[in-house]
């Protein structure tokens, strides 16, 4: 698929953030590019990439790769991505998953015969406070049981686009995929407000109240800059006394029986 010339416009606009001789740290969001483009990266998009920046292919492939946000199929406009690590799979993210990969008849990373939505099994998605958790197009619905999941699809089935429970308003892939190339999102009221939830909040709440705090740390510490002198010590910014040996001069990292034998 050729690109558009307002794509090019927008891949010299990203290329033009970076400083002289640092042009190929545009990479990734010229990778969100091409995926706001195609719904994904393609062998096309991999050789405009490459051609932007005066890259091997090999080069752009080898970063494309490695971060699962690029996908490298076709992928549908609801990416949804269900948590089924320990503790959202324990308290019923494995059920949701199960749940809509019979509903929707897509396994990982698969996606619907009409091209809407892929179904994705997450490992992480750092919200264990509101488990268990999905994601669609990365924005946050929490606590979302099976049948609670199965609702929500229904919605972005029938052309819904149901609000996240945090965070910004609901955008489809290639919308998002554009954001993250840099490019503000231009509907109204697309900024996430509001602060963190109470879940989150909890255990700052309770280590000011117990006076828990890291060993050392000094609120009062003063931040030094370079325009202004050293600051005397306080307990947040005495170096430790001696500096940790490397890892080699310590014990292997493969465990050994006596007499030598693993």
């Amino acid at each position: 698929m050729p690109f558009s010339e307002q794509a090019r416009e927008r891949a010299r606009e990203i290329i033009a953030r970076y400083p002289e001789g640092r042009q190929r740290s545009a990479l990734l969001p010229l990778l969100h590019l091409v995926q706001s483009e195609q719904g994904y990266v393609s062998p096309e998009g991999i050789e405009f990439c490459a051609e932007q920046l005066g890259l091997t292919k090999a080069e752009v492939g080898a970063v494309a790769t490695f971060y699962t946000m690029y996908k490298r199929k076709p992928t549908g406009d609801w990416l949804v991505s269900v948590c089924t690590n320990t503790m959202c799979g324990v308290l019923g993210g494995e059920r949701t998953y199960q749940a809509l990969s019979e509903y929707l008849g897509v396994g990982h990373d698969e996606t619907t015969a009409d091209g809407k939505i892929t179904l994705e099994h997450a490992e992480c998605l750092a919200a264990c406070d509101y488990a268990p958790v999905l994601t669609v197009n990365y924005e946050f619905f929490d606590k979302m049981q099976a049948e609670d999941a199965l609702t929500l699809v229904k919605q972005l089935q029938a052309g819904e686009r149901p609000h996240p429970t945090r965070g910004a308003r609901l955008c489809t892939l290639k919308e998002m995929s554009l954001q993250l190339a840099g490019f503000a999102d231009e509907r109204d009221g697309a900024v996430g407000e509001g602060p963190a939830g109470e879940a989150t909040l909890a255990g700052a709440r309770l280590a000011e109240r117990y006076g828990i705090s890291v060993a050392g740390f000094d609120p009062d510490t003063p931040i030094s800059r370079k325009e202004t002198p050293p600051q005397p010590e306080s307990p947040g910014n005495v170096a430790p006394p001696t500096t940790p040996k490397p890892a080699v001069d310590a014990k292997p990292a493969r465990d050994t029986h006596p007499g030598g034998v693993a």
